[in-house]
């Protein structure tokens, strides 16, 4: 509850006020009960005064009256607390994402972060609207009662309990069944999430290439798994949660056959037992209602707990002020070592990425070159070692802060379901429709943007789908470009790009990082062989750096790479040469 309090914020007090409300509506509705004891005692007594029954009937409505009103009040007021609680962990969410290192993203997939954020965060609004006041409201009714039953007869009093401790033990029998059924029901359902995602994101691939019916048969089964495991947890439960729901309320079976033998031995007169009864069968009402939250109940923990363990992830540990102004733009990684999923992936980096050069980190695939970047853009934090930016220390600066200070291109970006101009403009907030044109002429955007149909409105679609790979990317490189950071990381920024546009983008990069620091990520290294230096990494670790001339000359790994990128290039142009011959002979 403390935990739930402190999202409420400044509603907090709005759980307090609808338990109050909560409470009140049941003393309401407990009221009536007795006002009908007291009219049968009176009928059995002889009194004939029709005043007096009315008046006791008035009484009846009017207390039922504050009862239902006190029920809307009391639940108002917890469901806006509750959609205050909900929105602010959603927003907590996010926002904890934004903290806590790339890995720890990564290593869950993008529908489980769905699935927990939307349906996990809403489940959560029967427990904190309904269970708070009614739940608490509804408990507090029949033990009211079972004391008020009890001062009357003791005998009777007990008589109650006899349906309730079957009941309990119906229940006790089904929670242990329960036992970690819904864990499973949640994992199966990640899974069905997981698959459903995959297989809309690869449905292109799927038809290419035929796998349809093996693909659908995935997520037929994952589908069919999700179901199964919510009919076999029910096959576990039913007799005994039918059992509870029977048996709980029916508070009639002890009453009634010790009440008789009370009133037929003399100990009990006939208007208290006949008080008893109407004071039992009150009881039921907010048994049923209380014992409907049960299933809620069992689930609290898993769904709390889903939750909580994303929000209590380590953050990224940054000040929150800028303690040492940083000098220069000088990047300095000192000694790095990294781990990724219980492996090492860099031993030990040293680099030092001079203020207004280009700088390159070339390599074969999965050595760690992408690592790098992302370590040097903050994304994650080193095992051990030092990255430093103007001298100080990246961890000592605030995230936000040293986030300013790099503009980062990966190969993947991503593009936000909005228009064009809106996309570009995030690079900076606040940025006139100018300089937004003006990032995207200098990175060779504005032609084919204003080739679509509504130019720089044109919506981009879901992760920019309306476009091209290298539309895409383009137009990620106008958003970085337009942020005007000190430091522009270009990771396989030009991967998507045709040779023609690549050509415009490599001539704006130069314009665009005088005086800057420009980090580039290549595989391709005829675009990088200019750099003011070049780092080869292997394996996790620099093999050589200098410039292009020296590495070709000291380094064989860089060497061979040169050779094979060349004899690359020259086989793409002797099949285009060919195709373009062929085309000529078909025309």
């Amino acid at each position: 509850m403390s935990w739930v309090l402190d999202f409420a914020g400044r509603r907090r007090s709005y759980y307090g006020g609808s338990v109050t409300l909560a409470i009140i509506g049941v003393a309401a509705s407990f009221i009536p009960y007795i006002l009908i004891a007291d009219i049968v005692d009176n009928l059995l007594k002889g009194n004939m005064e029709a005043g007096y029954y009315l008046n006791r009937v008035i009484l009846m409505a009017a207390f039922w009256i504050i009862r239902i009103l006190m029920h809307n009040f009391s639940t108002t007021l917890s469901h806006v607390a509750t959609f205050t609680v909900l929105g602010t962990i959603r927003e907590e969410l996010c926002t904890k994402l934004s903290k806590i290192p790339l890995g720890s993203v990564l290593d869950d997939n993008s529908g489980s972060y769905k699935n927990i954020i939307v349906e996990r965060v809403d489940s959560m609004e029967t427990t904190l609207a309904h269970i708070i006041p009614e739940f608490t409201a509804n408990l507090l009714l029949p033990i009211v009662m079972f004391i008020y039953i009890m001062t009357i007869d003791w005998r009777v009093g007990l008589a109650n309990l006899i349906s309730a401790v079957i009941g309990v033990f119906c229940a006790s029998v089904m929670m242990v069944k329960s036992r970690g059924e819904f864990e499973y029901t949640v994992q199966k359902t990640k899974y069905l999430n997981d698959t459903a995602v995959e297989y809309i994101n690869g449905i292109e691939v799927i038809k290419a290439f035929g796998k349809t019916g093996s693909s659908y048969e995935k997520f037929v089964n994952a589908a069919r798994e999700g179901a199964d495991c919510f009919i076999n947890w029910m096959r576990k439960c039913i007799w005994w949660q039918s059992g509870t729901m029977c048996f709980t309320p029916a508070t009639f079976l002890g009453v009634l056959p010790v009440g008789l033998l009370l009133v037929k031995n003399g100990s009990l007169t006939a208007g208290n037992f006949i008080t008893c009864i109407i004071l039992s069968a009150g009881l039921i009402t907010p048994l049923v209602v209380a014992f409907s939250y049960s299933d809620d109940i069992a689930k609290m923990k898993t769904i709390f707990g889903e939750v909580t363990e994303i929000l209590e992830r380590p953050d990224m540990i940054r000040p929150e002020t800028v303690t040492e102004e940083p000098v220069g733009s000088d990047i300095v990684l000192s000694d790095v070592h990294f781990t990724y999923k219980d492996k090492e992936v860099l031993h030990g980096i040293n680099m030092e990425i001079k203020q207004g050069e280009v700088t390159a980190i070339v390599g074969p695939s999965g050595t760690g070159k992408s690592t790098v970047a992302r370590l040097i853009d903050s994304l994650w934090d080193v095992d051990s070692g030092t990255i430093t930016y103007g001298g100080v220390d990246i961890t000592k600066l605030p995230l936000d802060y040293y986030m300013g200070q790099i503009a980062y291109v990966a190969q993947d970006n991503y593009l936000f379901d909005m228009t064009i101009k809106e996309n570009i403009r995030l690079g900076k907030a606040g940025a006139t429709d100018a300089e937004v044109i003006d990032a995207a002429m200098k990175t060779g955007c504005h032609e084919f943007i204003m080739g679509l149909e509504n130019g720089y409105d044109t919506e981009v679609g879901g992760a920019g789908g309306h476009l091209s790979g290298g539309e895409r990317q383009r137009i990620c490189i106008a958003r970085a470009m337009l942020k005007d950071a000190p430091v522009v990381i270009m990771d396989e920024a030009t991967a998507y790009t045709d040779p023609e546009n690549e050509a415009l983008v490599q001539e704006s990069v130069a314009k665009l990082v005088k005086g800057r620091t420009l980090i580039v990520i290549a595989h391709r290294l005829s675009t990088i062989k200019d750099a003011d230096k070049i780092f080869v990494v292997d394996d996790g670790n620099v093999k050589a750096q200098g410039t292009h001339e020296e590495l070709l000359s000291s380094c064989e790994l860089y060497k061979k790479m040169w050779e094979a990128h060349t004899m690359a290039r020259d086989e793409a142009d002797d099949k285009g040469a060919s195709l373009a011959g062929k085309e000529t002979v078909y025309a």
